[in-house]
C-alpha cells in the first residue's frame, strides 16, 4: 500500500464581520474520507461538482492543512509533518493540474519550466538539468527545440504535456492528476490519458485521476471511489462499479453516460432536485432528498461504509440491507 487515508476532514470556516470577524458557519467540503491506494494502481475519483474531489486532492499533496484525519504515504504520516519533511515527501509525489493554460508560468520558457522541480529540490547541476529536461520532452512526446519556448505557443494538449513532463521530473511515486483532460479537445484527451497509460507502465507509476467523464476514467482505473458532497458513498473495483453499482447516485452518474447508439434504450435513473450546500448538509444520509429509493432511517441515520464484498463498498442504508 502506498497511501492510506483514514477519516479526512476539512472545513473552510465562513467569516462574518468587517472590522471584527467571527465564524458564523464552516463549508463541509470533505467530511470524512477513508480509502486507500495500492502501488501501481489508478484509483479514480468520480463525482459532480463541489462534491470535494480537487480538495481531497490538495490535503494529499500538502497544498491544503486537514481540520483532522490521517494522511500516511509510504508509511509516513504526513498530516503533522514540518514543512521540511513536507518537502522532501513532494519529490515523491506530484500533481498534474486541470487547466493546461493557468498551470504553466507564462514567463518561463519550457526548459524552465520543467527544470523547475530540479532547481528546487537541487538534484542535480545545470548541465545535467538540460539533459534530463530534453529527456522527459521526448518522453511526453515532444521534440527537443521546443525548450526554449514559452507556453503561449503551444496548443492546451501540448501544454499539459509539458506539465506532465514536470509532475515526472522527480521521478515520483505518486501523480495526482486533477481533470487533466477536461479542458482539452476529445481527439486530444485520448492522447494524453495514452500517454499517462505508457508512462505508468514504463515507470511503475500510482495515479488518483480525478475526474468528471466517467467514460475515462473507465478506461484508465483499476478501482473507482464516487464522492458526493464530502464523501465516498461507493467504492469498488472498476469491472464491478460499471457492471453493477450499488449506490442510487452511482446507478445515475451511470444512466447519464453517453451511449453510441442513439436509438438504443436504457432505464434512467434520474436525479432530482438539487446538490444539498455543503454549509449544512441533509441529516441521515446526504443523498436522501434526491433518492427516489428513501427510506425513514435514510432522514434519520448516517449509513456505515459497508463492504458488500470482494471490496466493494457501499454507504446505504437500503442497498445494505437488501444485499
Amino acid at each position: 500500500m502506498l497511501l492510506h487515508v483514514e477519516n479526512l476532514v476539512k472545513h473552510f470556516p465562513i467569516m462574518q464581520g468587517t472590522i471584527v470577524q467571527r465564524q458564523v458557519g464552516v463549508v463541509r467540503a470533505v467530511d470524512g474520507l477513508s480509502f486507500d491506494v495500492h502501488r501501481g494502481e489508478t484509483l479514480g475519483l468520480v463525482g459532480e461538482s463541489g462534491c470535494g474531489k480537487s480538495t481531497t486532492g490538495k490535503l494529499i499533496m500538502g497544498l491544503e492543512r486537514p481540520t483532522s484525519g490521517k494522511i500516511t504515504f509510504d508509511g509516513l504520516d504526513i498530516v503533522g509533518m514540518s514543512k521540511k519533511g513536507l518537502r522532501a515527501v513532494r519529490r515523491e509525489m506530484q500533481i498534474v493540474f486541470q487547466d493546461p493554460f493557468a498551470s504553466l508560468n507564462p514567463r518561463m520558457s519550457v526548459a524552465q519550466i520543467i527544470g523547475e522541480p530540479f532547481r528546487i529540490h537541487r538534484v542535480c547541476q545545470k548541465s545535467e538539468r538540460e539533459r534530463c529536461v530534453l529527456e522527459l520532452l521526448e518522453q511526453v512526446g515532444l521534440d527537443r527545440s521546443y525548450s526554449s519556448r514559452y507556453p503561449r505557443e503551444f496548443s492546451g494538449g501540448q501544454r499539459q504535456r509539458i506539465g506532465v513532463a514536470r509532475a515526472l521530473a522527480l521521478n515520483p511515486k505518486l501523480i495526482i492528476c486533477d481533470e487533466p483532460v477536461s479542458a482539452l479537445d476529445v481527439s486530444v484527451q485520448a492522447q494524453v490519458i495514452n500517454l499517462l497509460q505508457d508512462l505508468q507502465q514504463e515507470r511503475g507509476l500510482t495515479y488518483i485521476l480525478i475526474a468528471h467523464d466517467l467514460g475515462v476514467v473507465k478506461h484508465v482505473s483499476d478501482r473507482v471511489a464516487v464522492m458526493y458532497l464530502g464523501q465516498i458513498v461507493e467504492l469498488a473495483s472498476t469491472s464491478a462499479l460499471y457492471s453493477a453499482p450499488r449506490h442510487p447516485y452511482t446507478q445515475a452518474l451511470m444512466a447519464a453516460i453517453p451511449i453510441p447508439d442513439p436509438k438504443a434504450k436504457r432505464d434512467r435513473a434520474l436525479l432530482e432536485g438539487d446538490v444539498p450546500s455543503p454549509i449544512n448538509p441533509p441529516s441521515g444520509c446526504r443523498f436522501h432528498p434526491r433518492c427516489s429509493s428513501a427510506r425513514q432511517i435514510c432522514r434519520q441515520m448516517e449509513p456505515e461504509f459497508t463492504n458488500l464484498g470482494d471490496g466493494h463498498y457501499c454507504a446505504c442504508h437500503v442497498e445494505t440491507r437488501s444485499g
